[in-house]
């Protein structure tokens, strides 16, 4: 048997001051409104849930198709290059030499240790060296860089063994067979990994090697190696880029109004030994030249 509590509104109010919940029974009116709203309620919430569904399969397919972070590699920073000083063709030996010291024309600057300007002869005072003999290389390897001197190493030895068999030195001082010598290369700093010399390296440095030719006043120029002697030989042999060494010995070439005689490159006979005779051949074909050039000795 079921029994209704009939309680007023003041009584369900103190009920509810005491926390005390009390079921009121729902008029018909208000059970009939409830279903009524039931499927506008179920509607909107299925609706939410799909659209819940709906953002959770885009969030999903967006990160499967975004792709992740690559990583990337550490650049480092280029130096800050410099226009390369105007008036070289004007420097004298000092002032020369101190400008390759501080050169940053081109981004070998940024990797080497020391500039390589040359050896040889002690200049006088300011006044560039008197010299008979200038040999140039191409680019200053691992030593060289090292040291800041040219052709040292295996290659150097090498090259101080053809100076003796001449009576020549490396310290360039004149003797009665010989007169001086200056060695340099073509660039003053040496290119990473010894890799061979860009053109636009050469391009940048050989005004300095053009003005240690016009300072140095040379008898004779001996060009080592394939780069020297397409820097040397650019103006004066048609496609020497393309013209193997070997084609260009056994005869006298110009630069800068001053003989010019190739061969090839100590490091490289060090690589291919039985060359050795070529490049003995080529020396004698400069000795002679010098020679013929004293004064007295042109019949």
């Amino acid at each position: 048997m079921t029994h209704t509590l009939h309680l007023d509104p003041r009584q369900r109010a103190m009920l509810a001051e005491m926390g005390v919940r009390v079921w009121s029974p729902m008029t018909e009116a208000a059970v009939m409104q409830a279903h009524a709203d039931e499927p506008h309620s179920f509607a909107a919430a299925s609706e939410l849930a799909t659209q819940a569904i709906a953002n959770a399969a885009g969030d999903e397919a967006a990160m499967r198709q975004t792709p992740a972070p690559v990583a990337v590699a550490k650049v480092e920073p280029s130096p800050i290059l410099i226009q390369r000083p105007e008036g070289i063709d004007q420097m004298a030996w000092s002032a020369l030499h101190s400008t390759v010291s501080s050169c940053q024309a081109c981004t070998l600057c940024g990797s080497r240790k020391n500039t390589v300007f040359g050896v040889g002869a002690p200049a006088l005072e300011a006044q560039a060296p008197q010299v008979d003999w200038l040999i140039v290389g191409e680019a200053p390897g691992e030593n060289e860089d090292l040291q800041g001197e040219p052709f040292v190493g295996q290659a150097g030895k090498l090259l101080d063994n053809m100076l003796a068999a001449m009576k020549l030195s490396r310290t360039g001082e004149r003797t009665a067979e010989g007169g001086g010598v200056y060695i340099a290369n073509v660039l003053k700093c040496r290119p990473p990994g010894n890799r061979n010399p860009k053109p636009e390296e050469v391009a940048q440095c050989l005004p300095y090697l053009e003005r240690q030719v016009a300072l140095l006043q040379p008898k004779i120029i001996l060009a080592m190696g394939r780069f020297a002697v397409q820097a040397l030989l650019r103006g004066t042999v048609p496609e020497v880029d393309g013209t193997p060494l070997g084609k260009l010995r056994g005869r006298v070439h110009q630069y800068q109004n001053v003989p010019v005689v190739v061969t090839y490159h100590p490091a490289y006979v060090l690589r291919n030994l039985p060359e050795k005779a070529k490049v003995w051949a080529d020396l004698c074909l400069a000795m002679a030249h010098v020679q013929d050039d004293k004064p007295g000795t042109q019949g």
